[in-house]
């Protein structure tokens, strides 16, 4: 395939994986696409041990790495709170809410030592917050130093020292757009490759559907969109083409295939959900974020309790219930099973088979040379 994407980063296929399990990363981009490495919930070490594993994988070939770094986040104005400074501005009513959700649903506390990650990042190095520019600065300093070819922030309009450095070093940025306003920003502060992102995506997420918000965005800049949100099969990626996209951003898909880090029980109820088994919820991050829906999301939907914490203060509320209901969650029919879930988008109903990364990959291709094969065929007479 020849698109403005393939052109700008020398791949055979406009795929954009973004996945947070290195395997799969590697897997596509040996298979054409380009694997995009979530950092978020990296530390540097592991970051840094991660590029390295996959660049000896791929051969030459480019990969990318997506950071989070909102434009504006609590405590912004000094740089971040530190972890000390947000345990003391977490409410009480919102401690206790949380603790009578694991009493009630009987998840065990966690053992002396215990290595679980939960589903958010809790901290960063020296005790930065999550989701903050002190958090990702490190990690922005190893991708660039190794061979990346392209790095995305995947939460609002990337910070201006992001943009700056990834041009300093010859690397391609792209940024998250859920409105074409947002997209122009992108444009006018530098960035490459725009992703417009449906409200059918997993993740961070806004309201607007991905077939109005494509073309939206693709009338509104001059530069490459890839069409994100819905999209895991070949003939939702001809349609992302059709609408004037450059290229497709999948997330959610991958978390099913063979190589992906999925924890097990997650895994099974992805297999077996539907399209409608989503929400929305700020039950995890403080930001709207789609995700699969579980007695998790169910809990803090309710009218008798608080409201979601803003980031990043709710992602240090619940990171570790997330560790215990994660650990738990291995014992089949328990209550840290029914709690637990994770970001996955509305594709979700159509990933019912695990199957391996490349295959993902070549179904969607072979699937889009047939959906074009068909409009094609409807225009001769």
């Amino acid at each position: 395939m020849k698109t403005a994407a393939t052109e700008m980063l020398d791949i055979e296929f406009p795929i954009f994986a973004f996945s947070h399990c290195r395997d799969v990363v590697a897997a596509v981009t040996k298979a054409g696409g380009l694997g995009v490495l979530g950092a978020v919930a990296h530390s540097p070490e592991q970051l840094e041990i991660d590029l390295a594993w996959i660049e000896d994988e791929v051969g030459g070939r480019p990969y990318g790495v997506d950071l989070i770094v909102p434009a504006k986040y609590a405590g912004d104005g000094d740089g971040g709170y530190t972890l000390d400074d947000i345990a003391k501005l977490i409410p009480d009513t919102h401690r206790e809410f949380v603790a009578d959700i694991l009493a009630r649903y009987d998840v065990p506390e966690l053992p002396d030592n215990d290595s679980t990650r939960g589903t958010v990042p809790a901290d960063g190095a020296g005790g930065t917050a999550p989701f903050s520019a002190k958090q990702a600065m490190p990690l922005l300093d190893i991708a660039l130093a190794h061979d990346t070819a392209f790095v995305a922030n995947a939460l609002g309009p990337p910070p201006q020292f992001l943009i700056d450095r990834c041009k300093e070093e010859g690397k391609l940025i792209g940024a998250l757009a859920g409105r074409p306003q947002h997209a122009e920003r992108h444009q006018a502060a530098g960035v490459d490759i725009i992703i417009a992102q449906g409200s059918e995506a997993g993740g961070h997420t806004g309201e607007i559907g991905s077939m109005v918000l494509i073309p939206e965005i693709v009338d509104a800049v001059d530069i490459p969109v890839l069409g994100a949100g819905g999209i895991g099969r070949g003939r939702q990626m001809a349609a992302a083409m059709a609408l004037g996209a450059q290229g497709v951003w999948c997330g959610s898909v991958w978390l099913t295939t063979d190589e992906a880090e999925t924890h097990p029980v997650v895994k099974q109820k992805f297999l077996a959900a539907t399209s409608a088994d989503t929400i929305r919820s700020r039950s995890l991050t403080g930001k709207h974020a789609r995700m699969l829906k579980s007695k998790w999301t169910e809990e803090w939907d309710r009218e008798d309790t608080p409201e979601p914490l803003g980031m990043p203060l709710q992602p240090i509320l619940t990171n570790e219930a997330q560790k215990r209901i994660a650990r738990a969650a291995n014992t089949p029919g328990s209550g840290a099973a029914e709690l637990s879930n994770y970001f996955v988008g509305q594709i979700v109903g159509t990933m019912n088979q695990p199957k391996s990364a490349a295959s993902v990959v070549m179904e969607m291709i072979e699937e889009f040379i047939d959906a074009t094969e068909s409009l094609a065929a409807q225009l001769e007479s």
